[in-house]
């Protein structure tokens, strides 16, 4: 994976003015960059606070605080998905809203009734990233760019909560996971469905999705990027010998993980449609201060969102994600047994399936560890030196069997 920038992510403003024309927004839309992460995510709003003359001629938004009405943009990255990966993503949210599994935003479809809206652009050249990180992809004359545009639904991100309103939260988030679940086991998913899957050697193997988990260690301790020699290493000979004590411990984690996932395998009752990164930043709670006549929706239930990375997987892996960045506080062990409890009042799980939960983790830990690696515009840690130390310390606990104590 080459390494992003927030140039490669933002597009420029003539690119978002050729996607917002394709849908019934009003006559003057505004963006704003709400966030960069994996993809780029924009509010747009009509730029209308008193409301067009016609508002039949709107695609159906929510109202602002000034009256203009709202939406979220999401531009996907380049190289990432193509066009019939995200059709495939928005036909299992349909799905999923349709049969009232799961509060998560409607998709608004374009003037000509369709749900992506692609266009080519010249790669983002950054010229503050290194030569060797994949900047110019000089074999790519043009770079495929999708957007997708979704209701703006009221809320605000369970970060914010105290530990003990936390845990009920994820005893909520147990609860929709175990309904996704049912709901993906026996949904028949179109014959063009087509999504990727999050295997052991797709995630740390040497050509892994998010990059390598030495180069984002390495890049983390050091303070430097990864540069294009570790972008797809898998293993500690990505860091040239520095750091050697950190990248053994981690290493010995990565085997162990290996070995414990191939034993588990990928049957049908433990592998299968998930959405992969059900994190607190990808999930909303209704924010009952802000005075939105919409904040007690669905009697105050979690609002899942972002099904970006959604494909095929453990099923216990949308614990580890829900984790994700929170593995190494005191409070996970609670949250974990939040999530299983309501689970399970809807999907049992076995002895060997509750075994199996530290090595989730162990692996969502690593691979956070590559992802930081390839993108440093991320904010989703204050010190990514901090966090490569506790990631250590989480792999010297899961060697000796004390990660969570599942």
């Amino acid at each position: 994976m080459t390494v992003t920038t927030a140039a490669s992510l933002t597009g420029s403003a003539s690119d978002l003015r050729e996607i917002l024309a394709a849908y019934d927004l009003g006559p003057s839309p505004q963006a704003r960059l709400l966030h960069l992460s994996e993809n780029a995510t924009f509010e747009i709003t009509s730029g209308e606070a008193d409301g067009p003359s016609d508002t039949t001629a709107l695609s159906d938004g929510c109202p602002g605080p000034g009256g203009d009405r709202r939406w979220v943009l999401r531009l996907h990255r380049p190289e990432y998905h193509d066009r019939a990966a995200v059709h495939s993503e928005l036909a299992w949210i349909s799905a999923l809203r349709r049969d009232g599994v799961v509060r998560t935003p409607a998709v608004i479809p374009t003037r000509s009734g369709g749900s992506v809206v692609t266009f080519l652009r010249p790669p983002a050249v950054d010229p503050a990233v290194p030569a060797g990180s994949g900047r110019n992809r000089e074999s790519e004359a043009v770079d495929v760019r999708h957007a997708v545009l979704f209701e703006w639904v009221a809320g605000r991100s369970p970060e914010t909560l105290e530990p003990a309103a936390l845990v009920r939260a994820f005893a909520q988030l147990g609860g929709i996971a175990a309904r996704m679940h049912l709901h993906a086991r026996s949904w028949e998913r179109p014959l063009s469905f087509s999504r990727f899957s999050w295997t052991w050697e797709t995630m740390l193997g040497r050509d892994g999705r998010w990059g390598s988990w030495s180069a984002g260690l390495a890049a983390a301790l050091t303070g430097g990027p990864p540069t294009g020699s570790e972008a797809g290493i898998g293993g500690p000979e990505g860091v040239g010998g520095v750091l050697r004590e950190e990248t053994e411990l981690l290493e010995k984690a990565v085997r162990e993980t290996y070995r414990r996932v191939v034993e588990y395998g990928t049957g049908a009752a433990r592998f299968g449609l998930v959405h992969a990164d059900m994190r607190l930043a990808n999930l909303l709670i209704p924010d009952v201060a802000s005075g939105d006549d919409r904040a007690d929706d669905a009697n105050g239930e979690v609002c899942v969102i972002d099904f970006d990375d959604c494909g095929f997987g453990w099923y216990l892996w949308d614990l580890a994600a829900s984790l994700s960045f929170i593995e190494h506080l005191d409070v996970a062990g609670d949250l974990t047994d939040a999530w299983l409890t309501a689970y399970q009042r809807q999907l049992p799980l076995t002895a060997d399936d509750i075994e199996m939960i530290p090595t989730f983790v162990m692996m969502r830990r690593l691979l956070l560890v590559a992802w930081l690696g390839t993108h440093p515009h991320s904010d989703a840690v204050a010190s990514r030196a901090e966090y490569a130390r506790d990631t250590c310390t989480l792999a010297d606990a899961y060697l000796r069997g004390r990660l969570l104590a599942c």
